[in-house]
């Protein structure tokens, strides 16, 4: 096995994220696709997205650099009809985990044959509860998506997570997530800050120290998990973990993950895509090569890359190169502020 591969921050790298589809039978309003914009929606697969063959040799070569864990991603990865064939593939490496983000819909029914070829956990994207209000934010409907958690759970693919993205519609449905979350066995709750900078729009962003406020006050327990530095909230029995890497470089500090694209184009970081690698056509070597490029180019932190203008809008920051392309080892910037207003 070769060594981890290290990027010029001391960042080891351990997890990888793979993108099977752009597809979705979904249309949630903050969707990001792996930060490469808004997914086509429900179709036939496009001669672009990776074969079976390239999803299993992708996994290997990473496998090959000592990355373990695993992830299975979309869009809505359940659409492939190859699902049960890769995760096997990547299960049989030794040592690997393999996990899933889904929402959920169509576990009911395949819950125990993806268990039984080797997937171990699954994150189901639930942003409330309200059947109303569930199907405004992601015109889906939230019986399949309950349904599809509870076969999941009843199949063993725990622990569970139930992502919620935290904007101003979902901000009511908070008190009731959690208390669903921490009544039922096997599920976790894991908040994810809202992204404008990869969405577009500011005004649905929610203030997430407010959030940690809320969930501070009724936790028996706060903890702070080593990966991406994450609060962790124990509420009756439960962990509530809060995803929060805007403005926040000590999340970017503690990040080990690579990315593939469901193109198969590698990236270093889910907030930039002038970074992407791509290895169509690619030899072992070459793929090698690439997986060692992406990790060379990561930043120390996206905020740094990313900035705000007058307007309130997100931009690349046009001070990135000055202060970012240098040679060596680099220490990773603790910002204690937010990113700087710069003008167009």
């Amino acid at each position: 096995m070769d060594d981890l591969l290290v990027d010029s921050f001391g960042r080891e790298t351990t997890d990888i994220r793979i993108s099977l589809t752009d597809r979705c039978n979904f249309d949630c309003f903050y969707c990001h696709n792996e930060g490469l914009g808004d997914t086509r929606g429900p179709s036939e697969p496009d001669e672009n997205e990776m074969s079976t063959e390239k999803v299993l040799r992708v996994a290997e070569v990473a496998h090959g650099y000592g990355i373990r864990n695993f992830k299975l991603t979309g869009g809505e990865p359940m659409l492939r009809a190859d699902l049960d064939e890769i995760i096997e593939g990547i299960a049989s490496l030794e040592g690997t985990e393999v996990s899933m983000t889904t929402n959920g819909t169509f576990l009911p029914g395949r819950a125990t044959e993806l268990a039984d070829a080797g997937l171990e956990r699954v994150n189901v994207s639930l942003d409330a509860l309200d059947s109303d209000d569930f199907r405004e934010i992601t015109q889906g409907g939230v019986e399949h998506v309950l349904e599809g958690v509870g076969a999941a759970v009843e199949a063993g693919l725990t622990p569970l997570k139930l992502n919620m993205v935290m904007a101003k519609p979902m901000r009511p449905h908070l008190p009731d997530m959690v208390d669903h979350a921490s009544s039922h066995e096997g599920l976790r709750l894991q908040i994810i800050e809202y992204m404008p900078e990869l969405v577009g729009d500011v005004d649905y962003r929610v203030d997430i120290d407010e959030i940690h406020g809320y969930l501070d006050e009724r936790a028996e327990t706060v903890e702070t998990r080593e990966m991406h530095a994450r609060d962790r909230y124990i509420i009756d029995g439960t962990v509530v973990e809060i995803v929060d890497p805007v403005e926040n470089a000590e999340f970017c500090a503690n990040c080990h993950r690579v990315r593939v694209t469901h193109e198969g184009e590698l990236k270093g970081c889910l907030n930039r895509n002038d970074d992407l690698i791509s290895t169509e056509d690619a030899s072992d070597e070459e793929l090698r090569d690439a997986f060692e490029r992406v990790v060379d180019n990561r930043v120390p932190y996206y905020g740094e890359y990313m900035v705000r203008n007058g307007e309130g809008e997100w931009v690349r920051n046009p001070d990135y190169v000055e202060t970012a392309e240098t040679d060596g080892d680099h220490e990773l910037p603790m910002v204690e502020s937010p990113a700087p207003q710069v003008s167009d």
